[in-house]
C-alpha cells in the first residue's frame, strides 16, 4: 500500500511539472510561498486556540504541504529533497535529546529546557568557529520574526548570560519610568518618531515583565484580544436591542455597556 506521504510527494511533483502540471504551482518560488507558510502556521495556532481537532488535522496537512513544496523546489535545483529534510531534523532531535537517546539524565522540564539551550548555544558556537568569527549570545534570533516573539527571544538569550533583572518589581519600576518618558514626549508634542521610540521601550519592558512572571506574552495578548471581542460583541448586542449601532452611541454610553459586559462575565449583573 502506498503511504500517504509518498502520495503527497508525487502530487507535489506533478503540480510542479512544467509539462502538464499546474501553471501557478510551476511559477512559484521560495519567496512567493513563504507568506503562505506563515499564514498556515497561524491557522494551525488558531485551530489549537479553538480546540478544533478536525480543523487542526486539516491545518497541519496544509502546513506539511508547505514543507513538501520547498523540498520539491530544492529537489528540482539538485539541492536536497524531502527525505533529507526529514533526516536533518531527526538527527538534530537525537543530538539535542541525549537524555533520551544517550547517557545524560534530566530530572525536570526546566532542566531539559536549560540543556536544550546549552546544546543550541554549542551548535551556534561551532558554526561561528567554522566561519572564523566570535559567537554572539543573540545570534540566530532572526529579524523576520514577529516583533513580540523576537523581543522575548532576545531577552531570553541576554538573560542566559546574566543580563537580566533579578526582581519583577524592578521591572515594574522600569515600566513606570518608561510611561513617564512616553508621557513627557506626548506632552512636549514631540515628533512621531520620538513617541514611537518611547512606546517601543514601554512594550519591551512589558514583555520583560511577562517573561519574568513566566507568562507567555503572545498567549496573554491573544486572551485579551478574545476578551475585547467578546465584550465589544456584547456592546453591539445591547445597542442592537435598542435598534442602534455603535456609531449611533456616545463613548460614555458604550463605556457603560462595556462595564455591564464585565459585570456579566463576573456573574455580578
Amino acid at each position: 500500500m502506498t503511504r500517504n506521504i509518498d502520495r503527497l510527494l508525487d502530487v507535489m511533483a506533478r503540480l510542479r511539472n512544467p509539462d502538464g502540471g499546474c501553471p501557478w504551482d510551476s511559477e512559484q518560488t521560495y519567496r512567493t510561498i513563504a507568506p503562505h507558510t506563515i499564514e498556515e502556521a497561524y491557522e494551525v495556532a488558531d485551530a489549537i486556540e479553538k480546540d478544533d481537532k478536525a480543523a487542526l488535522r486539516e491545518e497541519l496537512g496544509d502546513l506539511l504541504f508547505q514543507v513538501v513544496y520547498y523540498s520539491q523546489m530544492a529537489r528540482e535545483e539538485g539541492l536536497f529533497d524531502f527525505d533529507e529534510v526529514a533526516g536533518v531534523i531527526t538527527d538534530k532531535m537525537i543530538r539535542r535529546h541525549p537524555h533520551v537517546f544517550g547517557p545524560e539524565e534530566v530530572k525536570s522540564s526546566d532542566q531539559q529546557t536549560s540543556r536544550w539551550e546549552d546544546h543550541k548555544a554549542a551548535e551556534r558556537a561551532a558554526k561561528a568557529a567554522e566561519e572564523g568569527r566570535a559567537p554572539s549570545a543573540l545570534e540566530g534570533v532572526i529579524a523576520g520574526l514577529p516583533a513580540l516573539t523576537r523581543v522575548l527571544k532576545l531577552q531570553n538569550r541576554a538573560a542566559r548570560v546574566g543580563f537580566d533583572w533579578t526582581d519583577a518589581r524592578d521591572i515594574l519600576d522600569k515600566i513606570e519610568e518608561e510611561v513617564r518618558e512616553l508621557r513627557a514626549e506626548m506632552d512636549a508634542g514631540s515628533a512621531q518618531e520620538r513617541v514611537a521610540d518611547e512606546l517601543g521601550d514601554l512594550l519591551f519592558a512589558l514583555v520583560n515583565l511577562a517573561r519574568r512572571m513566566k507568562v507567555e506574552p503572545e498567549t496573554a495578548l491573544r486572551g485579551t484580544n478574545a476578551k475585547f471581542e467578546r465584550r465589544f460583541h456584547r456592546i453591539e448586542a445591547l445597542l442592537s436591542a435598542e435598534g442602534r449601532k455603535p456609531q449611533d452611541a456616545t463613548l460614555d454610553e458604550m463605556e457603560a455597556m462595556w462595564q455591564q459586559a464585565k459585570r456579566e462575565e463576573r456573574g455580578e449583573a
